[in-house]
């Protein structure tokens, strides 16, 4: 090392108030011949590093950095595990237990991890912590549309007024429109609030569905002003009409515009989802944070994966919903079917996922047949070994659904129990068995998997009719609720329980690129915004699937025929 870097070493040390002795010169010399093009980025590396030590004196001897070096070393090598990992497997599933979480500092304006072993059984707090992080999430997004936020001169849209965002308990004796966002609950019976971090405010929703096609010009002028700077490529608010496409159902969080009345409800007027923000800048926002499971990769290393994603043109999902194993003819049979397809293909799926149910008969106190649907398993791995290119090649990926074998009903639910799976996983050895919710990495993409009878539960939830200006269907206004509210569940409790401590496992921010939604509706594809969702449909009851090519986000919707 020359004597120009080691002049350097004592400087840059000097400065940080570090006085070396020769072995410590020396051991940082050595550890920088490993950088040759990068000796002072692995010097400041270092140096911060050493910040971190609990240093005895600032004058430097080799044990604490020897100390660093290794650490350093450590921390390298794993780095590149993880990357080779990752490069040699296309995708990677993660357990929705696994998923890390993280909770929104208002004051320090960041996310910060939760560190340490979280209890599948909470304490009271936990539920309330439920809720608040809900609520901030979405109101951290927001305050970054300068529309929703108080104007410091006179702009344009000052002059017509401002969509700054009140708190609830500022409503006290206060005249003309506000805006609020808040929880919609339900804190008496028959009667709904709705509620911040602040106050809870009872809310009167007759103006907002009787007056649907005659809202104030004014008001509707001021409010497509704000949205349409806000939002240019997306129509969140109606133009005519009050209410958004979506599911308004008790514990979605809303924006509203209203007054107060002189019996202290809320009359509101406009009703509406959060604006969604670019998955992008959600995630510029807070960098180097791992939201999605998997790990961080450097920027070099995420570019050298975008680009083998974009040549991975013959990787391809095969994704069924409904796999009744106790239905010999009328579901195994089509399975075979299936698989006798795909065996045949010039390039076979690299992976199926199989998602619940997979029995006719849910999985109840009533049940006592678990011998059999052990056996049903075990004749799938048979059937599945009978095609020797797609159990070599391809991965088997099983979710399962909300009326399979498992300790409840509550979400994420756990992966299927051992015992009904063991005789498959003895045929098919690279069988995958993950919770409800999962997530997979395809190099850069982010999907995840939920199955749940989701659509006709957030109907019979509804408060309100939903709007059919933009779109008359409903899995149209499905994927709008929960990409809007950043949650794949967003349901009262009291009809789909939710482990408090693991609620996050169900967040979608940033939004991922695809999201498929397993339900036993009608079999559906829908782009919201940039956001691919697909529904497979019921493959024992309607026959079928949804082929999904990652590498340009292609669904295929396909069927046997009858």
């Amino acid at each position: 090392m020359s004597g120009r870097m080691r002049n350097k070493v004592q400087r840059k040390c000097k400065m940080r108030g570090y006085t070396l002795k020769v072995e410590a010169l020396n051991e940082i010399l050595s550890f920088l011949a490993n950088y040759e093009d990068a000796e002072d980025e692995a010097l400041d590396l270092l140096l911060d590093e050493l910040q971190h030590q609990s240093l005895k004196s600032s004058i430097l001897d080799k044990e604490p950095v020897q100390r660093v070096v290794s650490l350093l070393c450590e921390a390298g090598s794993a780095a590149e595990d993880n990357l080779s990992t990752s490069t040699t497997s296309s995708f990677s599933v993660i357990d929705a237990f696994l998923v890390p979480k993280f909770r929104y500092d208002p004051i320090r304006k960041m996310f910060c991890e939760h560190t340490g072993r979280l209890p599948i059984h909470g304490d009271a707090p936990a539920k309330a912590w439920l809720y608040r992080d809900r609520f901030l999430l979405l109101s951290q997004r927001l305050s970054r549309i300068p529309q929703f936020s108080s104007p410091s001169f006179n702009t344009e849209l000052s002059e017509f007024g401002s969509c700054q965002i009140s708190q609830i308990q500022s409503l006290v004796g206060r005249t003309g429109i506000s805006w609020v966002m808040g929880v919609i609950s339900q804190l008496e019976d028959g009667h709904f609030y709705l509620e911040d971090l602040t106050a809870a405010v009872e809310i009167n929703l007759s103006n907002a569905i009787s007056l649907i096609t005659s809202f104030p010009s004014f008001a509707q002028y001021l409010f497509n002003v704000a949205i349409a700077e806000a939002y240019s490529d997306e129509v969140f608010f109606d133009i005519t009409y009050k209410i958004t496409t979506g599911y308004f159902s008790e514990n979605t969080i809303v924006l509203a515009q209203g007054e107060m009345m002189l019996d202290g409800t809320f009359q509101v007027q406009t009703f509406g989802f959060p604006p969604l923000e670019d998955r992008d800048k959600s995630a510029s926002m807070f960098t180097g944070l791992d939201y999605f499971g998997g790990g961080t990769l450097a920027k070099e290393d995420t570019l050298r994966l975008a680009e083998m994603e974009s040549r991975a043109v013959n990787e391809m999902f095969v994704i069924l919903s409904d796999i009744w194993l106790d239905h010999e003819e009328k579901t195994m049979a089509k399975l075979e079917t299936v698989l006798d397809g795909y065996e045949d293909v010039e390039v076979v799926p690299s992976l199926f996922v199989l998602m619940g149910n997979f029995c006719s008969h849910p999985f109840n106190l009533s049940y006592n047949s678990f011998s059999s649907i052990r056996s049903n398993f075990g004749k799938l791995g048979q059937m599945i070994g009978k095609h020797p290119r797609l159990k070599e090649h391809s991965r088997f990926l099983f979710i399962p659904g909300p009326e399979d074998a498992g300790p409840s009903t509550v979400l994420p639910r756990c992966a299927l129990p051992k015992y009904i799976t063991e005789e498959l996983q003895s045929h098919i050895p690279n069988a995958i068995f993950a919770s409800n919710p999962c997530r997979i990495k395809f190099y850069t993409q982010e999907i995840v998997f939920f199955r749940q009878d989701l659509l006709y539960r957030m109907r019979r939830s509804c408060l309100i009719p939903p709007s059919t200006e933009e779109t008359s269907d409903p899995f149209e206004h499905l994927v709008a609720t929960i990409t809007h509210q950043s949650h794949l569940c967003p349901l009262p409790l009291s009809v789909q329980p939710i482990i408090w401590n693991y609620d996050h496992c169900l967040h979608l921010y940033p939004t991922p690129h695809t999201i498929v939604l397993g339900d036993n509706s009608e079999q559906k594809a829908f782009k919201y915004t940039d956001i691919t969702c697909f529904n497979p449909g019921s493959f024992s009851n309607d026959s079928t699937f949804v082929v999904y090519r990652p590498c340009n986000r292609e669904v295929e919707l396909s069927a046997l025929d009858a």
